[in-house]
């Protein structure tokens, strides 16, 4: 499964998603936009808005951070 984690420094909702991926053990790829304002574009590409977190599971991509959905679509 590959997990990828699109954040900023300063976006509480994606604190809360590395907590919950630490907390439950689940590896994850974080993609900094404001660190790495190259993977902006690939943001963009990906799921048509600017906004954090964006978390792509294998080929489900998410909008904002919802501990149900990511239990429901991790089975955990």
């Amino acid at each position: 499964m590959k997990v990828e984690l699109y954040t900023t420094d300063v976006c509480p909702w994606c604190h809360k998603a590395k907590e919950f991926f630490e907390k439950n053990k689940i590896e994850y790829t974080e993609k900094n936009v404001q660190k790495h304002p190259e993977l902006a574009a690939e943001l963009l590409e990906k799921s048509g808005q600017m906004g954090v977190p964006v978390i792509t599971i294998d080929d489900k991509l998410m909008i904002g951070f919802n501990k149900n959905r990511l239990k429901r679509t991790l089975k955990i």
